[in-house]
């Protein structure tokens, strides 16, 4: 039997009066593949935001792993050495180069010696393509090789969970296939990961599960060929019908 890595029950979230999340459950399995769809602001980011504690929730519990990650007495930083989160606008270090991208986390919050580091970085730099970048900075290299850095980085801290929130939205339309084939490579080895994305032939691809969010609610929750030839819900066919004509 697969163990549960993510675990939510009952998440609300407001910012204010906009009631951002309503009652959100849900459970993922170990190697399980979840894309988050919906329109925007739905609440998607803002539920992958709260599963790795960059927002505070209202009411409810998420456990990753067996931490309860509301527990306000946890260590925030412990937590996020076990999820890896790639965003959607790259977030590296500008005045870092890419090896010191890649390598910081791991020699400043998991203390693993600098040769150690960097050779795990050198093989998955290798892993997503870009082994011939390791000396350039951010600057020096493209949309999608910031975005193939990043994963790295987040591979590099071995989390249990890898995010993704709209990992191909800043990037040119050439650079896009770059990196969905390197989550593709990745959803094949079953690590478990939540992503939030339009990309529907990914989803159709990789994903186990589909998880439709509208106004903060799920509405639709399952696999992809169910989801994407026969949607439950109106909601659900309007959205295809957008995503899928666009």
């Amino acid at each position: 039997m697969q163990s549960i890595i993510v675990e939510v029950n009952n998440l609300n979230k407001s910012f204010g009066n906009n009631h951002i999340l309503k009652n959100i459950s849900f459970k993922i399995s170990e190697g399980e593949v979840v894309v988050i769809m919906g329109p925007s602001g739905s609440g998607k980011s803002t539920l992958l935001r709260c599963i790795n504690r960059l927002e505070s929730i209202d009411s409810g519990n998420i456990k990753v792993g067996d931490t309860f990650i509301t527990d306000p007495t946890i260590n925030i930083y412990e937590l996020r050495k076990k999820i890896g989160f790639v965003f959607q606008h790259f977030n590296l270090f500008p005045h870092l180069n890419v090896m010191r991208n890649v390598t910081i986390g791991c020699t400043e919050v998991l203390k693993t010696p600098k040769e150690k580091a960097e050779e795990r970085a050198k093989t998955l730099l290798e892993r997503v393509g870009i082994g011939d970048k390791i000396n350039a900075y951010p600057s020096e290299i493209s949309g999608g090789q910031k975005q193939r850095v990043a994963i790295a980085r987040a591979l590099a801290m071995q989390p249990e969970l890898l995010m993704f929130d709209e990992p191909t939205s800043a990037l040119d339309p050439e650079m896009i296939q770059e990196v969905i084939d390197v989550i593709k490579g990745l959803a094949k080895e079953h690590r478990t990961m939540i992503l939030v994305t339009h990309e529907i032939g990914f989803a159709r691809e990789a994903a186990n599960r589909i998880m439709f969010i509208d106004e903060g609610q799920i509405l639709e929750q399952t696999n992809p060929k169910e989801f994407f030839s026969n949607p439950k819900t109106d909601r659900g066919k309007y959205f295809l019908s957008k995503v899928l004509h666009s």
